[in-house]
């Protein structure tokens, strides 16, 4: 009787054992400055004080992202972010 609550408690607390650590969430999300431009919102993300990318949203038409181009200081136009962080809609009207 006694093994089989040694083994159970062993069991029930090995998940715990394996559990990982998550670093601070702060350094890892980036911080979002929304600025607007005429016909044109943009989003600029810094994490760590690093501009990483730049969210265009015109008036009229769909929206694209700016990156840096490695090397350079220009940056380079794409269609879809480079950012893996959770961007779910929940609402929209």
């Amino acid at each position: 009787m006694l093994k089989k609550l040694t083994l159970a408690a062993l069991l029930a607390l090995s998940p715990l054992a394996q559990a990982e650590v998550v670093d601070d969430p702060a350094l890892t999300e980036p911080e979002i400055t929304i600025t607007h431009d005429g016909d044109n919102t943009y989003y600029e993300y810094t994490i760590n004080g690093q501009l990483k990318e730049i969210k265009v949203v015109p008036k009229a038409g769909a929206p694209y992202y700016l990156v840096p181009a490695e090397g350079s200081q220009k940056f380079i136009r794409v269609e879809e972010s480079q950012l893996l962080i959770p961007k779910w809609v929940i609402f929209r009207w």
